[in-house]
């Protein structure tokens, strides 16, 4: 009893804060539940970045989904990238059941049950409001980091980008950018060459074959306008919630390159936009990506850099980013460095690999003298974690292992019905899902080659024509003697024929 008394002054010492929170549940010890020890979240150091990590079946989901709506309660909108689509439940009330209210009594918390305001998006043909971003807004340095191209050829990609600068032609989508390319190296080769220097044509060739590679993966979707604009994902309700903006990948998921492309167009945005908040007493926005290992499973080193400094940078314009993914080794250690909170479901020892990875795993959470962390990480039921964050002055909080609260909304998906009549309900959707396809490189560039074809033409009519007349000319000369060339010929002949006539008659 001296224990589980000692146990609970330490969880309510280290998780005690002055400011505001969201509570997690509460901690375990020895596998029962200490009622009323309750493990908490400043809403100060979200914006520090987390980590939910988990084998299938564990509740990766549902700490999702329980975060999101305790920061959609306290004003703090979010945004989710469901690959697996089981989120959309959460503009849903949950029906309740038994066994969450004798989870919500161990716990010592109310369970309430209440629907979120959530905005369904869309990358693909799926319904939902669409997101699109302009080649432009992504820029050569952030393009070639996803193609994955050589200094040579990011070099050539920065001059494409500056002569569409200097002749004011909007790259807008793909179609765009390969038709400048190819003009860099056909019609357009000695215009490039006197203002820029030759181009080759090997480098623009391995250029398109990428962007090629990227259009069969579905690109051509999401590179466009109109461009959506990153403060519509920061919205509040009426009831002063944060809107829970829902991006639907569930037709993507085995499409990784498309998916790293727009997670990091989008942080990009969201980076060069939003203000420098300081020391904020709460995030802007927190970002969850669902199935984090497909970012980095085939991420170049110039993509994992990429997404390193934006970790690191980003924070700074309060921006939470929280991977969820099956095992804390999916994340590169540079990335799982900077992650504040974390939130560890069980993990499985079927082999030698899974039992080393817990052994990693464990090593990443602070040593506590009431857990044997590996051992636990294998024993942990449904619903419960291990968790860690950081306190307000920045300092990890102690480790606890965590009975979780239950969702307040639905934790199943919507009716196929219930989604449309919420997409149909947006107040985005007229104002992004209209098609544009306003004249840009593509078809300015087309129109100039047709033009300098033209002129080429009337130039060769031209000189045809000339040519024509001048042996026009020529035969008309030939055939009309001048009238002295025929007197002086007409005087030679008689001089010839009086000689002749002299010498007869002698």
């Amino acid at each position: 009893m001296a224990k589980r008394d000692e146990f609970y002054t330490h969880i309510e010492n280290g998780y005690s804060f002055k400011g505001d929170f969201i509570t997690m549940g509460a901690a375990m010890l020895e596998g029962e539940t200490i009622t009323g020890a309750h493990v908490k979240v400043p809403l100060k150091t979200l914006n520090r970045h987390g980590l939910i990590a988990g084998a299938t079946g564990t509740g990766k989901t549902k700490s999702l989904q329980v975060i999101a709506e305790n920061l959609s309660d306290k004003g703090i909108p979010v945004l989710l990238m469901d690959l697996k689509g089981d989120l959309s439940g959460l503009a849903q009330p949950s029906p309740g059941h038994p066994k969450i209210d004798e989870r919500h009594e161990k716990i010592g918390l109310p369970f309430e049950s209440k629907s979120f305001p959530v905005e369904i998006l869309s990358l693909s043909e799926q319904d939902g409001v669409k997101l699109r971003a302009t080649v432009s807004e992504f820029g050569p340095i952030l393009l070639s980091r996803i193609l994955d191209l050589s200094d040579t050829q990011e070099g050539i990609l920065a001059v494409v980008f500056k002569y569409c600068d200097d002749h004011k032609l909007p790259l807008l989508d793909l179609k765009d950018l390969k038709k400048v390319l190819q003009y860099a190296t056909g019609e357009g080769k000695e215009e490039f060459s006197k203002e820029y220097g030759r181009i080759s044509t090997s480098s623009t060739g391995t250029i398109l074959r990428k962007i090629i590679e990227l259009e069969q993966q579905g690109a051509e979707l999401f590179f466009g306008e109109k461009s959506f604009d990153v403060d519509d994902l920061t919205r509040i309700d009426e009831n002063g919630r944060g809107y829970i903006n829902i991006i639907r990948l569930t037709d993507i998921q085995d499409r990784p390159k498309l998916f790293s492309t727009f997670m990091l167009s989008l942080l990009a945005e969201i980076y060069s936009t939003f203000p420098e908040q300081g020391d904020s007493d709460r995030p802007e926005l927190i970002f969850f990506i669902d199935e984090a290992h497909l970012i980095f499973k085939e991420a170049s080193g110039a993509l994992l850099d990429q997404i390193e400094n934006i970790v690191k940078l980003i924070r700074s314009k309060g921006i939470g980013l929280y991977f969820v993914t099956q095992n804390p080794t999916d994340v590169p250690p540079a990335v799982l460095s900077q992650l504040g909170l974390k939130v560890q479901h069980a993990l499985r020892a079927f082999t030698a690999r899974d039992r080393k990875a817990i052994k990693l795993t464990a090593e990443n959470y602070p040593i506590s003298e009431y857990y044997n962390t590996k051992e636990v990480l294998t024993s942990l039921g449904i619903g419960e974690a291990l968790i860690t964050a950081l306190d307000e002055k920045g300092r990890p909080t102690p480790l606890a292992a965590t009975m979780l609260r239950a969702p307040m909304s639905r934790m199943d998906i919507l009716s196929a019905s219930e989604l449309k009549n919420l997409i149909r309900s947006s107040s985005l959707m007229e104002k992004y899902n209209e098609e544009i396809d306003r004249e840009s490189a593509y078809e300015m560039l087309n129109e100039k080659i047709e033009k300098a074809e033209k002129e080429a033409e009337k130039d060769k009519e031209r000189e045809r024509n000339s040519t024509t007349r001048s042996t026009s000319t020529r035969r008309r000369r030939s055939s009309r003697q001048d009238p002295v060339v025929k007197v002086l010929t007409s005087a030679t002949f008689i001089r010839g024929v009086l000689g002749i006539l002299k010498k007869v008659m002698r």
